[in-house]
């Protein structure tokens, strides 16, 4: 054997030497044999195409050059496989990419007809066609796609083979591959097609110019039916699926392609156009928020509101289950705009952010009383929705009820510029200016930001806790990430860390906690003891001039954002967010699963005894105390303001000393009581509370009364108020005493205006300048506003 191969190799190199040319023509044709394919055999422009999380189609976008054309499939389902070979190419699994037998026949039919009248060509053969783009069908390019099939046989497998032809076949109209056609023809997928239907598309490429869908209805019937008895007398089917099969209706036109997230299309096709993407969209779902838009946009639409957008995640895996960009509008009300990406102004949204910072800081406790009382910073002044005061209420009840007064004044006791660098924390990129240009205001709308950024801070928040409670009392270093809305690799929250992010997971629990008390849109107050209610912490918003509304609502599984507005930004009257944003969020709630409340994270809570009356941490004074869990931080807050010790009689009708009675009569008396301002309108709302008592007409002492301006508040520019009609109206100066009894004596500047008992108003009809207003009570206690008074 060894002498055999020697000698053969002298031999070979003896012949190479006597023939070098023939060996290097040879040679040349095998190179250029081994390297006549392209490397990518189609290069012409695909449809970006998105599916649901279970590869349902959700849109696709035609190809750049007019065609649907989606992307490359490897996959060819058996029944449209088993239809094409046996219509094209029976021999497909046996040749080496030519059928000999089949050129020789066709061509011997095409010299006797004078003209081409059968080609012949394998499937192998009609994948190097389709890739050079249908060059005419003379012999010299027969010959070549014989040469380039032969040599893709080599390359690719027959199942990869099967799969080029599948995409890149025409089926007619501007409709190219398996996929599309499946889809334009019997709307549905091509696994999903029945064997009438594949036999159908088998058929359609032979000649798609001249027999599709609603052109030449009767030769495609005859075809396809041809097909039908074929497999029918191999056994591929039963008679019973051929008589069933030849019953059913031909496509008669082509159907659109569904277009159940446009948006998210349009979004994906910005980072992967001309790609076959997987979503993590829930099909269900989204076409059931689809509704929900369309019925509340039927509504909003005749008051001149045209655009909504919703926003679905899983807290869990972060990944977006709903994506709606917008209410299906018009061009004219820009219905292509995708809204969850666009800034806009925040409105009240902000506001948990805000007293979940305050929490996490020690600096509030969820009961502690804060002022709801007429307020001015400069020249801002904000107000509450309803225009109405409450004197003193409870942080967590202002949150929940979404007052602008306590917000802005707790945000100037936190500081602007350190909650600026929790929102900076957050990642809302919109926020892009320095805290002193947002001022005040950026509690209440003065900020923009995106449906994205916010529910992906929601979702942040409930996660936060959710996984504290499920590792041990540890955090995630990447717990505030972006969601995503493809399919695939699970997101990365970083490593288990003791460390808190940015909230400390008790702070997030007790700020859901305020929210979950919101009341609902439409429902008694009273919701929240019915057992089917499900349980969800949610907040809206309106910007100001009633451009925007928000909701946003987080349960432990899942956050679902609502913006409701015009896109052009124009206002309308009750485009309010608990009356146009709030119904659409529980509308869709109702779809989700019910979801159990977030676990309480008592390894970041301890007790704390409270003030029942000031939610304060208690002192020895406070009357009413009761422990509760609170966040760490709470430790740190202030102790009860609000309660003193005084010596009272024994009715505790007046307050008494021992000048006026004997030390065994006295009583002391813890007591609440309010500064006066905050007193004036809290005791309209609380029948029960009771002002500081006098003292004793008899007692030798001073009686400590203090009063304070509600209006004006402080030195500020009053324009001279006028009627519809243009006449000038009065002013109306308002002060707050603490002694009911008290008599208020009224100055301008050095001119005395009169008296005032009880009600301490006092209506001037003003001029323009400057003024200096003093009020002097009959105890001699003293206080004056500057005011500028202009037209």
């Amino acid at each position: 054997m060894t002498n055999w191969l020697k000698i053969s190799k002298v031999k070979i190199k003896n012949y190479i030497l006597k023939h070098k040319k023939k060996t290097i023509f040879f040679v040349v044709l095998l190179i250029f044999y081994a390297f006549c394919l392209p490397k990518e055999l189609f290069t012409k422009p695909t449809s970006t195409v998105i599916t649901s999380n279970k590869g349902e189609l959700l849109g696709a976008l035609i190809a750049d050059d007019g065609q649907w054309r989606f992307p490359h499939n490897d996959s060819v389902p058996e029944k449209f496989k088993t239809c094409l070979i046996q219509f094209e190419d029976e021999h497909f699994y046996k040749h080496p990419g030519f059928n000999p037998v089949s050129i020789f026949n066709a061509l011997r039919q095409n010299i006797k007809a004078g003209k081409v009248v059968r080609g012949g060509s394998t499937i192998t053969q009609q994948v190097m066609r389709l890739s050079r783009n249908d060059r005419p069908r003379t012999y010299f390019e027969k010959f070549k796609e014989l040469i380039l099939a032969s040599r893709l046989e080599f390359r690719a497998s027959k199942e990869e083979i099967l799969a080029f032809w599948s995409s890149n076949a025409p089926f007619g109209g501007n409709v190219v591959g398996l996929d599309a056609a499946s889809w334009r023809f019997f709307n549905r997928k091509a696994s999903d097609l029945s064997w009438a239907e594949a036999a159908t598309l088998a058929v359609l490429p032979n000649a798609p110019k001249l027999i599709y869908p609603g052109k030449n209805q009767q030769k495609l019937w005859v075809k396809r039916n041809r097909l039908l008895k074929k497999i029918l007398n191999k056994n591929i089917i039963d008679s019973l699926t051929y008589n069933l099969s030849i019953l059913e209706d031909l496509p008669k036109k082509p159907y659109p392609l569904p277009q159940i997230a446009p948006h998210l299309l349009q979004k994906v096709n910005k980072e992967k156009k001309g790609e076959f993407v997987k979503t993590t969209i829930d099909k269900r779902l989204q076409i059931q928020t689809n509704g929900i838009v369309k019925n509340h946009y039927n509504q909003l639409s005749k008051n001149g509101i045209h655009n909504i957008a919703v926003l679905v995640l899983d807290v869990k895996t972060r990944r977006v289950l709903s994506y709606v960009g917008n209410a299906p509008t018009s061009t004219k009300h820009q219905k292509d705009v995708d809204i969850i990406t666009k800034a806009r102004s925040t409105g009240s949204i902000l506001k948990p952010f805000l007293y979940a910072a305050m929490l996490d800081s020690g600096e509030l406790l969820p009961n502690t009383l804060v002022a709801d009382i007429p307020t001015n910073y400069g020249s801002y002044q904000p107000e509450n929705f309803d225009k109405k005061y409450s004197g003193a209420i409870s942080a967590k009840l202002a949150l929940s009820k979404s007052l602008n007064v306590p917000a802005v004044r707790m945000l100037q006791s936190f500081g602007l510029e350190k909650f600026h660098y929790y929102l900076k924390q957050l990642q809302l990129k919109d926020i892009k200016k320095s805290p002193n240009y947002y001022g005040l205001t950026i509690a209440l709308g003065g900020a923009e930001s995106n449906l994205w950024d916010l529910c992906k801070s929601y979702a942040s928040m409930a996660s936060t806790v959710n996984h504290f409670s499920e590792n041990s009392s540890r955090y995630f270093t990447n717990e505030f990430t972006e969601p995503t809305f493809y399919e695939g690799p699970k997101i990365d929250f970083g490593q288990k860390s003791s460390e808190k992010i940015i909230f400390d997971a008790a702070s997030i629990y007790l700020t859901f906690e305020s929210l979950k008390e919101v009341n609902r849109p439409n429902s008694e107050e009273n919701w929240e003891f019915f057992d089917s209610t499900k349980q969800i912490a949610w907040k809206t918003g309106t910007s100001f001039g009633f451009r925007d509304a928000w909701s946003i609502g987080v349960t432990k599984d899942y956050v679902v954002g609502v913006w409701v507005g015009n896109a052009d930004g124009e206002g309308r009257p009750g485009l309010v967010g608990v009356q146009t944003a709030a119904p659409i969020l529980f509308d869709v709630f109702d779809k989700l699963p019910n979801s159990e409340w977030f676990s309480k994270p008592f390894d970041e809570m301890t007790q704390i005894e409270i003030c029942t009356k000031s939610g304060y941490r208690a002192t020895e004074i406070c009357e009413e105390k009761k422990l509760e869990f609170m966040q760490n931080s709470g430790l740190k807050t202030k102790p009860c303001p609000f309660h003193i010790l005084l010596n009272v009689d024994a009715l505790e009708n007046y307050q008494v000393n021992t000048s006026c009675e004997s030390l065994e009569n006295i009583k002391q008396k813890s007591w609440f009581i309010l500064p006066p301002l905050q007193e004036y309108y809290y005791k309209k709302q609380n029948p029960f509370y009771k002002s500081l008592p006098k003292f004793r007409n008899d007692c030798l002492g001073e009686n400590k009364n203090s009063m304070k301006f509600i209006y004006p508040t402080e030195k500020s520019t009053i324009f001279l108020p006028k009627d519809f009609d243009g006449k000038q109206n009065e002013l109306i100066l308002k002060v707050a005493h603490s002694n009911s009894e008290a008599t208020l004596f009224w100055y301008a500047n050095t001119q005395f205006l009169g008296t005032t008992k009880e009600n301490h108003q006092f209506a001037i009809e003003p001029k323009v300048g400057n003024f200096r207003f003093t009020v002097v009570d009959n105890f001699g206690n003293e206080i004056w506003q500057k005011v500028i008074i202009r037209e």
